[in-house]
């Protein structure tokens, strides 16, 4: 057949472990191509005169794997269009090899038949080697392209084309995320060959390695400790599993939807303090206790057979990719602010209620506290065109406001110092806002000026030996005003 490429493999070990078949098509080939000769069966191949021509100078032009992988496909494409191509390759065509991926995916489109003959491939040797047995689930990860959030812990795992010590060091330092410093891996190099080497190592010492070579693989044995795995999403949900199982904790067992409620906002407020003191460690920790809330409502629901987490994940994930066409879309979002319109646009195309009779506002949580439920009523109404149109007119309305309620306060009727008094604050709330300052972020910092000017009128009681009551309130006031004046 003409305008085909044969790609077989050399198989992880020596010529005698070659397969018949592929063998014979090596010694009946006019033109070997071979992706690299540093590889046991190349040199036996050689002594039997056995002509190839090798890629290993494309190595030498690039910088990066892309590129030598682009330009090895692109040449056996083009060499392709003229003559039938057999290509070899270290180990199984199909395990770890990017020109080969890329040969399936371009061939078709150019009239070239792509055909994948076999061969043995280095994952049989390796696992020889170890004596592990892959049963029990193992990953294969390309180690030029290592990702943290790609390894599982839990899973035996290979780790192919650790060719040097740089790609070890990469290798080393994404391990070191997921892993303790000293956590045993075994190197193996040339499985299944005469030159095979097994060398066990702790991780910190991967990339000190002199044997490191183009058949290296890294072997990393699953974590049974579970203080090792704290890291992980997964360990995290089992212990949630087993606080709320059979022989879990009696709190946790009998907690509902409703009954975590009131720890949720806790828990928000905390890390909203955290947040404002720029308190890492403690933002870390209070992150933590809100996820706890989370992971709890999602195992209840589990518990339940209503969700789980994975179904909050899924939503979550979908929702940010929906709402986000300028990033994962064709859509065109030029600053923050059109994202913000686009993010609406969406959300009330999703929620079918631009001409319904449901009410706008309907859409703001009703748990909210009031300062923040205040302040996102005012936001939709802003958004249909019900707004002041600057700050000024916004402060016209807060002085109104307050003569109100001031002839109010003259009259002493508590019910309607009440409403006055809301609708002061409602309108303090529209200035905030119209100047893009939350309410809730201003209170907040006046709330910490109060407790730091208050504590040090506290400090000043106790140095006086006396007590509160020992002080009139302008004794106190100077205080205060001490504390002002040393910017507390």
């Amino acid at each position: 057949m003409k305008n085909q490429i044969e790609i077989i493999g050399l198989g992880a070990g020596d010529i005698d472990q070659l397969p018949l078949g592929i063998y014979k098509r090596i010694k009946n080939s006019q033109q070997l191509f071979l992706r690299t000769k540093e590889h046991p069966v190349v040199d036996q191949l050689a002594e039997e005169e056995i002509h190839y021509l090798s890629f290993d100078d494309v190595y030498e032009k690039h910088d990066s794997f892309e590129s030598v992988y682009e330009e090895i496909t692109e040449t056996l494409l083009d060499k392709a269009t003229v003559e039938n191509v057999l290509y070899a390759v270290p180990g199984h065509p199909m395990v770890a090899e990017k020109t080969v991926q890329l040969l399936l995916e371009r061939g078709p489109g150019r009239g070239i038949n792509i055909k994948v003959s076999g061969g043995q491939s280095f994952i049989d040797s390796l696992f020889t080697a170890i004596k592990v047995d892959p049963v029990e689930g193992f990953q294969l990860l390309d180690g030029t392209s290592l990702q943290k959030e790609s390894i599982h812990i839990h899973q035996h795992i290979i780790i192919a084309q650790v060719y040097d010590s740089f790609i070890a060091s990469d290798v080393k330092l994404t391990l070191m995320e997921k892993y303790p410093d000293d956590y045993e891996v075994t190197i193996v190099t040339s499985a299944g060959s005469v030159e095979e080497q097994v060398q066990k190592v702790p991780l910190y010492e991967l990339d000190r390695q002199v044997s490191l070579n183009n058949l290296t693989s890294l072997y990393v044995p699953p974590v049974s400790n579970r203080e090792y795995a704290y890291k992980e999403f997964s360990t995290l949900r089992a212990i949630i599993a087993e606080l709320r199982g059979p022989n879990g904790c009696p709190w946790d067992k009998k907690q509902t939807h409703e009954s975590l409620k009131k720890y949720l906002i806790e828990e928000a407020y905390e890390l909203l303090d955290a947040i404002d003191r720029d308190d890492i460690d403690n933002m870390i920790e209070e992150l933590g206790d809100v996820l706890l809330q989370i992971m709890l409502h999602a195992q209840i629901g589990e518990d339940d057979g209503m969700f789980a987490i994975d179904d909050v994940i899924e939503s979550i994930s979908e929702k940010m990719v929906r709402r986000h066409p300028h990033v994962f879309g064709d859509v065109e979002a030029a600053d923050a602010d059109e994202v913000i319109v686009n993010w609406e646009k969406i959300k009330a195309n999703e929620k079918g209620n631009t001409e319904s009779e449901k009410s706008l506002l309907e859409d703001v949580s009703k748990g909210l506290p009031a300062l923040l439920k205040a302040y996102d009523y005012q936001k939709i109404a802003a958004k249909v065109g019900f707004d002041w149109d600057d700050v000024h007119e916004a402060w016209k309305k807060v002085v109104e406001e307050m003569q109100e309620f001031g002839a109010e306060l003259a009259k002493g009727n508590k019910q309607e110092q009440l409403h006055e008094l809301g609708d002061v604050l409602f309108a303090i709330v529209n200035v905030a806002r119209l100047l893009r300052i939350h309410p809730e972020e201003a209170l907040q910092t006046s709330n910490e000026k109060f407790l730091r000017r208050f504590s040090y009128i506290e400090s000043k009681v106790r140095e006086a030996g006396k007590s509160f009551a020992d002080f009139d309130l302008e004794g106190l006031d100077h205080f205060w005003n001490e504390a002002k004046k040393q910017g507390l």
